[in-house]
């Protein structure tokens, strides 16, 4: 219990990196996949980063999607008269991407896609990005966006950054990297520990714990500045910061009045607000995206549990009851669900706690499963998965339906944090 109860940070050590990039493997997938037919586009072979592998690859890996084979398509095309739609409805594609990448005067270039339905001989998007060419894997990602909203319903993820720590020999590094694992940059570096990232509701700031002082203290920092900020470092044990959904609070785990408890304090630092009193142990918070209430662990009744209470303090409750270990509690997007890890015998595994049944079903089949945090779509949890005695990353979707495993060469990988939708 030490792990979830007593985390500690490493010092700051500014860095960047481009190294320890995650290789995406989906391990299981059932259930029916939208056959799609992504067309390479015309012109981005003179392009530094062609789009469709990388659209192709986003869609690929939700396990919804099956690609269909393009080849022997010539010329490509890039307009809808252009299109033979008998002819993808022989190879079983229900959609299909065509496009083309313009070089403009001024040394940009011009990506423009197109979207059918080919059943229905129909287009169901149409978009045009102006950009630089460093941009254009943020763009195919953009593109795979739009692709999955509107076959799925459900807002795309591909757009978005995770983090997580490294582990090399000695040495601890917090990564951040785009959502394929591609661009992975270290912003904190130390040989002690790092633990606990958490993601401010805007994406521009990550709050984490160092020990930096020789104990652990809450800091925030600004990542596109690399100012940091300590918020709290009052004595004794600070640890595991949980953003509010408007960016204002941060709730965080003190003893120093004596056992943990839960608090609030301002991401500017200041005074803290004591939010639990209890006789046990109360961590690892977690606000409710409506910013009403905050779970929490607490063995206040003897055994690591779940509890709520109001955001703003008072009574809490109980929500798990199954088995004598339930700790570490994360809210899903939309706030019907909590995400935490259970321990069955000696197996730690992720479940999810149905708010308005109190129905909990055991999404993981590891050994050692921890730290899960939510895609901002709600489709996936992302978490760290131990396997002889070595740290990775893993992703299921919440129906249990797709399975993945993010490896890296890099080394022992831990603690990730999903970043929020980006706001442009």
């Amino acid at each position: 219990m030490t792990r979830y109860l007593f985390p500690f940070l490493a010092a700051l050590v500014l860095a960047s990196s481009a190294r320890a990039q995650l290789t995406i493997d989906i391990t299981t997938a059932g259930g029916r996949q939208i056959p799609v037919a992504v067309m390479p586009l015309a012109g981005e072979d003179t392009q530094p980063q062609a789009i469709s592998p990388v659209v192709g690859a986003d869609l690929a890996r939700t396990g919804l999607f099956r690609l269909v084979n393009t080849v022997g398509i010539s010329p490509l095309p890039t307009e809808p008269s252009e299109v033979n739609f008998a002819d993808w409805t022989g190879r079983t594609a229900e959609a299909l991407v065509i496009g083309k990448v313009d070089k403009l005067p001024d040394g940009r270039v011009e990506v423009r896609f197109r979207l059918f339905d080919v059943a229905k001989q129909s287009q169901l998007a149409s978009y045009s990005y102006v950009v630089q060419p460093a941009q254009l894997r943020a763009t195919a990602h953009r593109i795979a966006d739009v692709i999955y909203e509107r076959l799925t319903g459900d807002k795309g993820v591909f757009s978005t950054k995770v983090t997580y720590v490294v582990k090399r020999g000695t040495r601890y590094e917090l990564q951040v990297s785009d959502a394929d694992g591609f661009n992975a940059q270290t912003v904190l570096a130390s040989n002690e520990p790092i633990i606990s990232p958490a993601w401010s509701p805007d994406g521009s700031r990550l709050a984490y714990v160092s020990f930096d002082q020789k104990k652990p203290i809450v800091v925030v920092q600004n990542l596109a500045q690399g100012t940091t900020k300590i918020v709290a470092g009052f004595r004794g044990n600070n640890s595991a910061p949980a953003w509010s959904p408007d960016g204002n609070q941060l709730a965080v785990a003190l003893s120093k009045d004596g056992l943990t408890q839960i608090y609030r304090v301002s991401p500017a630092g200041g005074e803290a607000q004591r939010l639990t009193d209890s006789s046990g142990i109360d961590t690892q918070p977690a606000f409710s995206p409506d910013g009403q209430w905050i779970a929490f662990t607490s063995d206040r009744g003897g055994t690591p549990q779940v509890y709520r209470m109001p955001a703003a303090g008072g009574p809490a409750t109980r929500l798990t009851f199954e088995g004598s270990y339930n700790v570490g509690p994360r809210y899903s997007p939309d706030g019907k669900s909590i995400a935490f890890v259970q321990r069955d015998a000696s197996r730690y595994r992720i479940a999810l706690l149905e708010l308005a049944t109190g129905q909990v079903t055991v999404v993981t089949d590891g050994t050692l499963d921890d730290s899960p945090t939510f895609a901002p779509n709600g489709k996936m949890i992302l978490y760290e998965a131990q396997t002889g005695g070595r740290g990775q990353l893993a992703a299921v979707s919440t129906d249990g339906r797709v399975r993945q495993r993010l490896a890296s060469a890099a080394g022992d990988v831990r603690d990730p944090a999903w970043g929020p939708m980006p706001t442009n």
